[in-house]
Parts: structure tokens; C-alpha cells; sequence
């Protein structure tokens, strides 16, 4: 596996691949990988001839008051698991390189991107979108693997391919768990051995709650309160949002209809330490018939 530090060297080596006729796949991650990465390179190693997977943790996407100083990184470690795992380059970049002096544009998102993590993280998605713009000029992928645990983050990504028509398909993968159903996260290390032990409250909650859609419950708000009561009984949880929504659009509707799609999203405060999670499902027609499946 080769290390690439330059966007022109970068950009120079996806067009000689591109030109012999051979299939790039991207993989856009802010480091200290884990087994959730690990299975994004896979994929990707499965749909291409090439893989490519960026290591960059993007200021543009921290609020001042959030974690950049202190989000983990090991980038020593992150090139030997990537290249364990069938990456043929590691893009990373430094802050000079992808935000040079006199870099003054940026892409703005609105609809997908007004709610749930958008309204509690403002500008977060802007940066998020900015930045994958400039991943996908540099790495020149046909295909760019994310992961389903930042649902609304794939959602942004898919509005960000139609509006700016990018050539490339997305492809979302599953969200790899811990065995007590903790959705694996970069951020996991942050948790307290006490906290880490009470983390499983958001799996339940989850599980709770396609449990009584799959009883036959639509009610949005019947729905929502089984996510917080179960996430309540851990008194040290915060809960920034639980809900409800149209997996597709992310509306809030009074009630769900048989055959919508339906994602519950996610995201606490466990001490200090915020994580967000979500699970799909179907509404059923038969409410005996269980139709849903975690991401």
C-alpha cells in the first residue's frame, strides 16, 4: 500500500488507473480505524480493482466547542490496518493541503440536512459536504463506500452526488456492532470502563422499539417514548434526540403507513461522550411479520 500526502499526486494516480480501465473505490474516513472502517475497505475491496481510503479528520465539520483537538488518532496504526485489509493507497492528507491559505468556498446543504444532526451540529454537514466534494476531485472514484451508523450523513451524501452530478455510485454498508450491540465508533474510546458498560441502553432502546412497530404499533409518538423510556432508565444517558422519521426524507408524520420505510435515529450524551445510533424498518402489513434490520 502506497501513502499519498499530495492532492495533485493523488488526483495523477486515479487518472493512470482510471485510464487503464481499472474500477477505484473510495473509502473516506477521519481515522483511528476500527472493525466498522475495516469492513468499509472490504466492501470496497469486493467492488473495485482499487481501493483508496482517505484518513483526514476534517476541521471544517467541528463546531468550536466539539472534540477536534482531542478526536483520536493513531495513523501509524491506521496505515498497517489499512493495508491488512486490501487498501492500495492511504490518502492523508495535512489541514494545508485540503484548506490551503486563501481557500474561502464551501458548499452549503439544506432539507436533508435541517434536522436531527443538522439542527444540533450546525454547520456540520456543510463541512461534511465539503470536504467528500474534495475527497471525490482528488481520488476520482467510480464507487465511495460510507457507513449506515451516520444515517443522515448518507442521505447528505446521496443529495450532494444528484445536486453536483458526480459521477460515481454510493454504497452504504451495515454498521458493525459490539457484542452488546454498540455501534462501533472511533469516539467509544472516550467512554469510562463504568460507562462503557451502561452503552448497551442504546441498542435496547432500539430493540425495544421495532419490537412494538412489529406488534403493530405506527404511532410516532407511542414509538418515541419507548426509545426514551428505555434510554431514561440509565440516569446517566442525555438524550439529544430520539425518533421517529420517513427513512427516506427524514418528515415526521402523526402516524406511519403500512409499507413505509422508517428509520429510528439516535444520539445521547453518556457523560461526556456523545453517540448517535439508528435502525431501519418496514411497517408492516402483518403485524406478525417482522420486516426490519439494524444499520
Amino acid at each position: 500500500m502506497k501513502l499519498i500526502a499530495k492532492s495533485a499526486e493523488m488526483q495523477s494516480i486515479s487518472e493512470s488507473h482510471r485510464l487503464a480501465g481499472k474500477k477505484i473505490a473510495v473509502v473516506p474516513t477521519m481515522g483511528y480505524l476500527h472493525e466498522g472502517h475495516i469492513s468499509l475497505i472490504k466492501k470496497a475491496k469486493e467492488l473495485a480493482d482499487v481501493v483508496i481510503t482517505t484518513l483526514f479528520v476534517n476541521p471544517t465539520q467541528f463546531a468550536p466547542n466539539e472534540d477536534f483537538e482531542k478526536y483520536p488518532r493513531s495513523p501509524e496504526r491506521d496505515y498497517n490496518l489499512a493495508q491488512e485489509n486490501g487498501s492500495d493507497y492511504l490518502f492523508n492528507p495535512a489541514t494545508e493541503e485540503m484548506y490551503p491559505g486563501g481557500f474561502h468556498s464551501a458548499i452549503n446543504m439544506t432539507g436533508i440536512t435541517d434536522k436531527f444532526e443538522g439542527e444540533k451540529r450546525h454547520n456540520h454537514f456543510n463541512g461534511v459536504a465539503t470536504v467528500v466534494a474534495k475527497l471525490f476531485n482528488i481520488t476520482k472514484p467510480h464507487i465511495a463506500v460510507f457507513g449506515q451508523k451516520d444515517y443522515q450523513q448518507t442521505l447528505a451524501i446521496y443529495q450532494l452526488v444528484r445536486d453536483f452530478l458526480f459521477d460515481l455510485k454510493v454504497v452504504v454498508a451495515p454498521t458493525i456492532r459490539e457484542n452488546d450491540g454498540l455501534a462501533m465508533s472511533s469516539r467509544n474510546v472516550y467512554l469510562s470502563s463504568a460507562e462503557r458498560e451502561k452503552a448497551g441502553v442504546i441498542y435496547k432502546s432500539l430493540s425495544d422499539a421495532l419490537l412494538v412497530i412489529e406488534k403493530g404499533e405506527n404511532r410516532r409518538k407511542i414509538i418515541n417514548a419507548v426509545l426514551h423510556n428505555t434510554l431514561r432508565s440509565v440516569h446517566e444517558i442525555k438524550i439529544d434526540y430520539a425518533s421517529a422519521a420517513d427513512a427516506d426524507t427524514l418528515e415526521e408524520p402523526d402516524v406511519f403507513l403500512p409499507g413505509e420505510h422508517v428509520i429510528l435515529v439516535i444520539a445521547v450524551y453518556l457523560g461526556k461522550t456523545r453517540l448517535i445510533d439508528n435502525a431501519l424498518i418496514t411497517i408492516p402489513n402483518d403485524p406478525h411479520i417482522k420486516k426490519h434490520y439494524f444499520v
